[in-house]
C-alpha cells in the first residue's frame, strides 16, 4: 500500500491560522432599543427598579427582555426574546447571556422584527 504524503494529514498555511478579532463585550442596550420602529404604538418599554428592560408587542406576541446583571432565578441570560406561537405554530425562545455583543443581539431582533406582518 502506498499513501501519498503530500496529501495526507493536516495542511494548512500561514495566513489561515492568523488570528481573527472578533466583536466581544457587551456593547450599549440602546443598540439593541434602537432597533425598534419610533413611536408607531406597537411596542411598550418597562424599565423597572432593578434597570431590567422589558419590550413587548401591543398584541403580546413578542417580548425582548435585557437583564444586565443577569435574569433572577436564570443562569447566564442577559437577553430573552421570545415570540408567541398559535394554535398550530409553536413559538420559540433566544437566549442570550449578558456578555453577548448587543449589537449581535440588534441583528436578531431586527430579523425577527422584519418577519412580522401586520393582519
Amino acid at each position: 500500500m502506498t499513501v501519498e504524503l503530500s496529501s495526507a494529514g493536516f495542511r494548512t498555511t500561514t495566513e489561515r491560522l492568523r488570528l481573527h478579532d472578533w466583536l466581544l463585550g457587551p456593547g450599549q442596550a440602546t443598540e439593541v432599543i434602537d432597533a425598534f420602529p419610533a413611536a408607531n404604538g406597537d411596542f411598550h418599554f418597562i424599565v423597572d427598579d432593578r434597570a431590567d428592560t422589558h419590550i413587548a408587542s401591543a398584541d403580546g406576541r413578542f417580548y425582548l427582555g435585557h437583564f444586565p446583571a443577569g435574569r433572577p432565578g436564570a443562569e447566564r441570560e442577559g437577553w430573552v426574546l421570545a415570540v408567541t406561537g398559535t394554535a398550530r405554530t409553536p413559538g420559540y425562545k433566544i437566549v442570550f447571556d449578558p456578555d453577548t455583543p448587543a449589537r449581535l443581539v440588534a441583528r436578531t431582533v431586527s430579523e425577527v422584527l422584519a418577519t412580522a406582518e401586520r393582519l
